[in-house]
């Protein structure tokens, strides 16, 4: 049954719930392997808060590209995922109207893969779609508890974090997912610095396709190329990564140079070789292993063909890791499908029979890929077929697996000199490292001191004693250079009958320690983490490291409890916080008056943006005993048991959804029922005047309402704001019931807690002798109450402390508004109007409050809708002067400001790329006007920009405006599908408004942009 025949909860879930569901079902097969229409290219580049909002809803946009997203896995699609990869980072980021819009987007495309991966689960495909658009609303304490519920951690907003992983492995190699999708994962994360690793060769289109997704994400990534060589009678692996590419495309350049494409070609032959081993493998399972295997488990295995795996492994190179998760799979699925047979025999065997069948079933659930790799596929299981490969003498073991660690960085170096080689430490001791650097002559430029995976299998049993050559090479230290070096000469006896040359190489650098130490003298000897992440793993904590101190402090906390999910590695590193302060180009106040307040104590960085930036030394890394400093940012992950619960007892039902999945409406009207009940019971009981007993609830959240929506005016941009919006398109209705549910738990605290006991029974003060006390308590009780519910409901800090500020400055509004209260009732003639002051007092003190409330609140709003018009016009700007600059290369011969100034003569170019360029002029002109007539703070904000630009930039951003005249090639994209299928309305607006928006741009910026014969 399709989501569209669900029948609707009148308790629980939204009708947008139900129908973002449909939609997103209708783009994927009911096996959920669909494959859908590739983004539009033009789609992608019209803004998340442009003209496409008219057409389809933020929550479907980032739907459909993450669906699009997780469907194109097939080779050569590499440019769909890089289209939905931009469409999805565009929509996360520029939609969340919130300053919590980094950790609400890493969270919106968490929660929807998981809905599309749910296919065929409505309820749970429901309950997601319910997490999905609460969350969308960007309030910190839903988004922290999905951060929660998915085992991610909070980053700071400002993205400063500390959080890399020095070697992960995607599709390409060994590991599961496309470049695309990992750059994904990464940013999901919160890493901001990734090293990806391939096997003895990389293609361009894999290149490509890597750095495209990290500069979508803003992720730093790193290339990196595995390489084998002979080291005293095993092999060792270095890790050479090529430095100093202006982008992709010079990448690209560099991989199509000769000395490149040879070193590729005999690293392919390498991989091949490698393949061959991993067929071996695969022969010998299906001659023999199967059967063990199957008879260890309970199962009856198949035989899988070579090209089962061979299309298992798509794109990248054949591993065991690849075989042993074909295997893996098959025994799960095998069991899964005799599961009828399994509980049919349990229940009618006697107790031996259902042991043997119980331990098959722990057996099954507790397997892992791992374990499949290192006993099954392991050398104790396939002697021959891993001797043979290791088998140096091998004669048809490829030229580059024949190279000393020395030849082979020559010529890594001489390909590229600019460039990091990291030397893998698996199964090496200090003497190997020793040698190495020594003989390496200083091309060694890292050693990957910590690498999980190796970790975790044991691999890595010196890291301390290689720790401490490090650190002694480092430090300068010839004493404890010298050290290292005299230990391991006193051990040379020991090895002398296997390695007899050892000692003198030891001796030879005994005597030229000036010379060792001057290879590492500049940039010493750095280090890399690295977890070497598959996403086929489930005995380790997955991709990425943070250094905790770096994230905000109640994430930092949660690494303190040992709850076994998170690992903190035994490494230590020194950090260090660095702020920088770079003057604004635009002074609001200008430049004399600006520099006049800097002046001023406390205020020097006046007018100043601040960047803030953690520091890692690489040189100080110390290997320890005790913690770190150092976390791994994912948990274990396990696949989901089988359901083998052969005796049908206990299996539980689904219970009814939590609170938080009510429908929205129903819980919108029950805060305000609560909070209603609570004002109205307190008046009834502390007041003896009649207007206040019956009107006080009324007159209260009138106050709170009356705010709220002067409030969303004020910072929507008040009475000068786009008259295309009422004042009612500013006001989120969900924040208005909390705002009054929080406002009517006050009134016990206010009227009956400060007013009615401690100020009237307890203290007996007089109302008007005593204002000052009066007023002042109720203001304090009121700031530290809203500031407990703010952090309750987790707001930034900046807002807690703006409403403990705010009920300072209502005290002498509350002042005011007595002494207004008293002169009125004066005036009246009202001879007992004390008892009246004494018994309104809190309502007095609540309207003053809410006073302050609605100009501090309503320029935070407005603040907020500036910074996020900031970022609009500035991706848009990038994309029109990026636009003018390609022009002007396709051009050379014209001048293409008077082409763009007619728009005729510019659209009568037939050239392909200049058609292309045409059509994004379009795209961003259309986005513009959406900004300039709906958006709010859009007018002020575009006016302020403007005014900063020199003049040339002012008519470049002017005549790209002139396109809009094109009425037939605008309508024609329209109708092409450039928003939808749903673009009547978006066509209506373009046609009713684009002459109206040119002659204000006109205005703003001097030109000339619609003459008569435009119109």
């Amino acid at each position: 049954m399709m989501a569209e025949n669900m029948k609707r909860n009148s308790v629980f879930f939204d009708a947008k719930d139900y129908e973002l569901l449909q939609v997103i079902n209708r783009y994927v097969k009911a096996d959920c392997g669909g494959q859908p229409s590739a983004v539009p290219k033009m789609f992608t580049l019209l803004h998340p808060h442009g003209i496409k909002e008219m057409a389809v809803s933020q929550e479907l946009r980032i739907a459909l590209s993450v669906v699009h997203l997780l469907n194109s896995l097939e080779i050569g699609m590499a440019g769909d995922r890089i289209l939905a990869l931009q469409s999805l980072h565009d929509e996360v980021l520029y939609s969340a109207a919130t300053s919590f819009r980094r950790n609400t987007g890493r969270v919106l495309i968490q929660i929807m893969k998981e809905l599309i991966r749910s296919c065929g689960d409505e309820k749970a495909q429901l309950r997601l779609a319910h997490d999905f658009r609460q969350t969308a609303s960007g309030r910190p304490r839903i988004v922290r508890k999905m951060l929660r519920r998915y085992a991610l951690l909070e980053m700071p907003e400002d993205w400063s974090q500390l959080a890399f992983d020095h070697h992960v492995h995607d599709a390409n190699t060994k590991g599961r997912k496309t470049a695309t999708h990992l750059v994904m994962d990464a940013w999901i994360k919160g890493i901001r610095v990734l090293n990806v690793v391939y096997y003895n060769f990389i293609t361009s289109s894999a290149v490509w396709e890597l750095l495209q997704a990290a500069e979508i994400m803003g992720i730093e990534v790193r290339v990196g190329i595995e390489f084998m060589a002979q080291f005293r009678g095993r092999f060792v692996q270095f890790i050479w990564e090529p430095k100093g590419f202006a982008g992709s495309l010079d990448m690209q350049n560099f991989l199509e140079e000769n000395s490149t494409k040879q070193l590729m070609r005999v690293g392919r032959e390498a991989s091949q070789y490698h393949q061959r081993f991993v067929i071996s493998l695969l022969e010998h399972y299906n001659a023999e292993l199967r059967f063990e295997i199957g008879e260890e488990y309970g199962v009856s295995l198949e035989p899988i063909p070579e090209k089962d795996l061979l299309a298992f492994v798509g794109a990248g190179q054949t591993s065991k890791s690849h075989l042993a998760e074909l295997i893996y799979r098959q025994i799960r699925q095998n069991f899964r499908e005799n599961m009828e047979f399994f509980q049919k025999e349990y229940l009618t065997s006697d107790l031996e029979a259902r042991k043997r069948l119980l331990t098959f079933v722990h057996k099954v659930n507790n397997l892992t890929s791992d374990e499949v790799v290192d006993y099954w596929l392991g050398p104790d299981k396939n002697p021959e077929m891993h001797k043979q490969y290791l088998h140096l003498a091998d004669p048809d073991i490829p030229e580059l697996m024949k190279l000393s660690p020395r030849v082979l960085l020559e010529w890594l170096v001489s390909v590229r000199s600019f460039c990091n080689i990291t030397l893998n430490l698996t199964r090496l001791n200090v003497a190997d490292v020793l040698e190495l650097l020594y003989t390496c002559e200083g091309m060694i430029t890292h050693l990957e001191l910590f690498n999980l995976k190796n970790y975790m299998d044991g691999a890595l049993s010196n890291l301390e004693e290689i720790n401490a050559l490090q650190r002694a090479i480092n430090d300068g230290s010839v004493v404890a250079l010298k050290r290292i070096i005299r230990e391991q000469l006193k051990s040379c006896p020991h090895i002398v009958d296997e390695q007899p040359d050892r000692c003198e190489l030891f001796t030879e650098i005994l005597r030229n320690i000036p010379k060792f130490q001057s290879y590492y003298k500049t940039k010493g000897l750095r280090d890399h983490i690295g977890s070497d992440s598959t996403s086929r793993s489930s005995r380790q904590q997955g991709m990425g490291f943070v250094f905790p101190e770096t994230i905000p402090g109640s994430t930092y906390r949660l690494f303190h409890k040992s709850d076994g999910f998170r690992r903190v590695l035994p490494i230590r590193h020194d950090v260090m916080f660095r702020e920088t302060y770079l003057p604004k180009r635009y002074q609001p106040l200008g430049i004399p008056l600006t520099r006049l307040i800097r002046k001023l104590p406390g205020l020097h960085n006046y007018a100043k943006y601040r960047d803030k930036k953690w520091i890692v030394d690489e040189k100080t890394a110390t290997v320890t005993k005790e913690n770190g400093n150092i976390a791994t940012l994912g948990g274990l992950r396990r696949d989901t048991p089988l359901d083998f619960n052969l005796t049908q007892a206990g299996r539980k039902k689904a219970g009814l959804p939590g609170l938080f999945y009510w429908n929205t409406s129903l819980k919108n009207f029950l805060k305000v029922l609560v909070g209603f009940l609570c004002a109205v019971f307190t008046f009834q009981f502390t007041q003896s005047w009649w207007f206040l007993a019956w009107f006080g609830p009324i007159i209260w959240f009138a106050i709170t309402g009356y705010r709220n929506i002067l409030q969303a005016t004020l910072g929507g941009g008040g009475i000068r704001r786009t008259p295309l919006l009422r004042w009612s398109a500013y006001l989120s209705w969900s924040r208005l019931c909390d705002s009054l549910l929080y406002t009517g738990l006050s009134v016990p605290l206010l009227e009956f807690g400060v007013r009615w006991f401690m100020l009237g029974k307890a203290l007996k003060l007089d109302p008007v002798e005593n204002q000052l006390i009066f007023y002042t308590l109720l203001s304090l009780v009121n700031g530290v109450y809203i500031a407990a519910h703010n952090v309750y409901r987790g707001l930034p800090k900046a807002a807690v402390i703006g409403n403990i500020f705010r009920s300072f400055l209502a005290i002498p509004v509350s002042l005011a508004y007595s002494w207004t209260a008293f002169e009125i009732l004066s005036l009246s003639g009202f001879t007992e109007f004390v008892p009246l002051l004494y018994q309104g007092a809190a309502v007095i003190s609540k309207l003053a409050s809410d006073s302050v409330a609605a100009v501090v609140e309503g320029l935070a709003d407005k603040s907020m809708f500036q910074k996020n018009r900031d970022w609009d016009y500035m991706a848009k700007f990038n994309r029109v002067f990026n636009c003018f600059s390609q022009l002007e290369v396709l051009l050379p011969e014209d001048d293409v400001l008077e082409l763009l100034r007619t728009p005729k003569l510019f659209y009568e170019k037939t050239d392909a790329a200049i058609e292309e360029l045409g059509k994004v002029l379009i795209v961003n002109a259309l986005d513009l006007l959406y900004f300039w007539m709906y958006q709010p703070r859009a007018r002020s904000t575009l006016t302020r920009m403007l005014h900063d630009m020199s003049p040339e930039e002012l008519e470049i951003f002017a005549y790209s405006q002139m396109v809009l005249t094109r009425i037939q090639e605008v309508s024609q994209l329209f109708v092409n599908g450039l928003v939808g299928r749903n673009f009547a309305r978006a066509l209506a607006f373009y046609l009713n408004k684009h002459e109206e928006y040119l002659r204000d741009m006109g205005e703003l910026t001097g030109c000339v942009l619609l003459s008569e014969s435009e119109i």
